[in-house]
């Protein structure tokens, strides 16, 4: 399930339109648009425009690779196929998990080259806080991992496509604002306190439980 789901992913225009659109965005605002999170702008060895915008580009980039993930089997009528699958629930839940999460990491890895940038440009080269960015970057993985399970969860809800994703944007908007950007920002200073991660993990992990019960309670139907 989850060879099959990244094929689909890389085999359409999905991946590289949504990788491409966060990348351009980034790099736009860290170099290119005045402003705030412009590193030439700010005249410091930091990259720290990257941490503060990746989240709020991922309230549409993971509900966007999300939302079709059960619509189209609920459309099409082959919820009843997913009883006969020689895989179980969860696996095939947790399959298209990592699947869709997998294009997001492989999205960041690019960013690594804001950093070797950056420590290139800095006086004396190589000041960079390289804890700190070592540290933002695993908020940001797990933050994406959390954005993916709740756009996950969201997709079981409806078999409409934008349904979902409006509803997997704004649930994630909410989640952040309200619980995630105090640990996600404690993360960021290169403090990696294990009750974050925690916290990260078992919504994350919540989320994917929860999807696999709302799934087995639509195929009984």
């Amino acid at each position: 399930m989850f060879r099959k789901e990244l094929t689909y992913y890389f085999s359409t225009p999905i991946a590289y339109i949504v990788i491409g659109l966060y990348l351009l965005a980034i790099s736009l605002f860290l170099w290119v648009i005045p402003g705030q999170w412009n590193i030439i702008d700010s005249g410091y060895a930091q990259v720290d425009g990257l941490f503060q915008l990746s989240p709020w580009l991922f309230m549409l980039l993971c509900p966007a690779l999300t939302m079709r993930l059960f619509s189209e089997e609920r459309q099409s009528g082959m919820w009843d196929l997913l009883r006969t699958k020689p895989v179980s629930l969860t696996r095939m839940v947790l399959g298209k998990y990592f699947a869709a999460w997998t294009l997001v990491l492989i999205g960041l890895l690019p960013c690594f080259v804001h950093y070797f940038v950056v420590a290139y440009m800095a006086e004396p080269m190589g000041n960079l806080d390289s804890g700190a960015f070592l540290g933002s970057f695993i908020g940001l993985i797990l933050l994406s991992g959390t954005f993916m399970a709740i756009g996950l969860l969201c997709a079981t809800f409806s078999k409409s496509q934008i349904v979902c994703f409006i509803t997997g944007a704004l649930t994630c908007f909410v989640l952040y604002w309200v619980l995630l950007q105090d640990h996600y920002a404690s993360l960021s200073r290169g403090v990696l306190d294990l009750r974050d991660v925690t916290f990260f993990v078992t919504l994350a992990a919540l989320a994917i439980v929860a999807s696999v019960i709302t799934i087995d309670t639509l195929t009984r139907k």
